[in-house]
């Protein structure tokens, strides 16, 4: 995963999105081929462009990604499968065309980029979107529902409905999404399916990729540690959690994690 890694370290990383995102998800489907998934996304791109013209506007650009992409192609949100971990891997959601909104917004944004579009990513609070820019306009594009397009105010209602953020009084939250930002905000997406799920391997790989990208963040310490102890890696649970608490010397959760060493000492005697 070491292009994974170079994206995550470095903000100016030459790694494109799909190879990270592909790499990421290596650790749901082991060994993963990405150059056939990056031949479907090659595929994509080249059935948008024979739709158009060379002076193509942008919004006749979205129309045709929004009928290849979800009327033809059938794409869509998984509603009923929300926290399945195919969503958030690049591979599947390309063959099942199946995602969530992150995951089909970095479709969205890597057939731009191969098409020579400026579509970037959004993180709305609660709800992933992208945004395509030119010289003549700009449009808040919604992968997750059909490609719907959006207004300023649509988008301050979807802020509004899912995290009660007003967005006339915080307009940066429209502000481009940077690659790493989105790498590591689907790393977190899968964190939480993982934890969830009581898949603790890759939970802990996905935790190592996070502290990795950000070692000062102390919260991925303490998630890491409690999955140590799941796993009964006392010494390394022990190492994690006395991070946090350095990190975090005032956190709510310092008497639990407290105990924890506690226990882990206990252990520790236990065996001498």
């Amino acid at each position: 995963m070491q292009r994974l890694l170079d994206a995550l370290r470095d903000e100016h990383s030459k790694v494109t999105l799909d190879t990270a995102a592909l790499e990421l998800a290596g650790i749901e489907f082991p060994g993963l081929d990405l150059g056939a998934a990056e031949f479907r996304l090659d595929n994509l791109a080249e059935q948008i462009e024979s739709q158009l013209t060379s002076n193509a506007s942008g919004l006749e650009f979205i129309k045709a990604c929004n009928e290849l992409l979800f009327d033809v192609l059938q794409f869509r949100g998984n509603e009923e499968e929300y926290y399945d971990p195919r969503n958030s891997c690049l591979n599947s959601v390309l063959m099942r065309r199946l995602g969530i909104p992150i995951s089909l917004s970095v479709v969205y944004m890597e057939i731009a980029r191969r098409l020579g579009r400026h579509v970037y990513g959004v993180g709305l609070p609660g709800h992933f979107i992208v945004a395509y820019e030119d010289a003549q306009a700009r449009y808040w594009v919604d992968p997750f529902h059909g490609g719907r397009i959006l207004s300023f105010a649509d988008c301050a209602a979807v802020a509004k409905q899912t995290s009660g953020v007003d967005l006339r009084s915080n307009p940066a939250v429209l502000a481009p999404v940077s690659k790493r930002q989105i790498l590591v905000r689907m790393l977190s997406n899968l964190k939480a399916i993982y934890l969830r799920g009581e898949a603790f391997d890759k939970a802990r790989q996905v935790l190592d990729l996070l502290i990795d990208a950000m070692p000062q963040y102390a919260e991925e310490y303490r998630h890491r540690g409690l999955v140590h102890l799941r796993q009964l890696n006392h010494r390394a649970a022990k190492t994690d959690l006395e991070t946090y608490l350095r990190l975090e010397p005032n956190s709510p959760e310092r008497e639990q994690v407290e105990k924890q060493l506690v226990l882990i000492e206990r252990w520790k005697a236990g065996l001498n």
